[in-house]
């Protein structure tokens, strides 16, 4: 594992107790101390931080502009790229199969292992610390985005579509799940009745193959619907 002192001013932030930060870097094929269960509560920490500063930063965003700036923000590709500037990929303990596979460079890895960092922050020093890293990782990022310049994903923009025209909003079921639990790949029908549409969308998540399943919807029907 590289110089885990190089990373530490990396992230601006010295651990008191350095087993936290070996423990976020760890990924579950590696041993049963990993950083699933930091993950989750590194989560919530990025999630209110980018919540708040949005909050504050923008007084006149509505809470729709406010929701889609921070899944802007909080999404796995960006945290893969907060990731990727701080070369955490060369820091992280993984197990073998892993490894051979490229995990080090695999975006929900990276991502999962932004969150955990968060939490060990939080874990070794309080809350304000683990706030204090989010808005130095993710600084520009923040600085840069704009609510009312972030585009509606293809969900929404489906049903405020059906919406507008009077029409039962789509239902979204997951079809099958297939891959290992940390490589699957999700296939959600999206059915609209109203339109006699029903379209298959896969992904990494059901939330992206949901997004898929509707951004198909909307190609096969056209915007705004005849």
């Amino acid at each position: 594992m590289a110089d885990l002192k190089r990373l530490q001013r990396r992230l601006g932030y010295e651990f008191r107790d350095e087993s936290l930060l070996v423990q976020a870097l760890t990924h579950r094929s590696a041993g049963s101390r990993n950083n699933e269960r930091m993950e989750f509560l590194g989560d919530a920490i990025l999630g209110f931080e980018i919540a708040e500063n949005l909050f504050q930063r923008h007084p006149a965003a509505s809470e729709g502009e406010l929701s889609r700036a921070r899944a802007q923000l909080v999404k796995r590709e960006t945290l893969a790229s907060v990731a990727r500037s701080l070369d955490l990929g060369e820091h992280l303990i993984l197990g073998t199969g892993e490894l051979r596979s490229g995990g080090q460079t695999r975006d929900s890895i990276l991502s999962d292992a932004v969150e955990a960092l968060i939490a060990a922050v939080y874990l070794d020093s309080g809350i304000e610390p683990a706030r204090a890293l989010v808005r130095r990782v993710l600084k520009e990022r923040i600085a840069n985005c704009s609510p009312q310049e972030q585009p509606k994903d293809a969900k929404t923009r489906l049903q405020e579509l059906l919406q507008a025209h009077g029409k039962a909003l789509p239902v979204y079921e997951v079809v099958s799940v297939e891959g290992s639990a940390h490589e699957q790949r999700f296939v959600v029908e999206c059915v609209v009745e109203s339109l006699g549409v029903t379209k298959i969308g896969e992904g990494s998540s059901r939330r992206k193959a949901e997004q898929e399943a509707a951004r198909r919807v909307l190609m096969e029907t056209g915007e705004p619907f005849s």
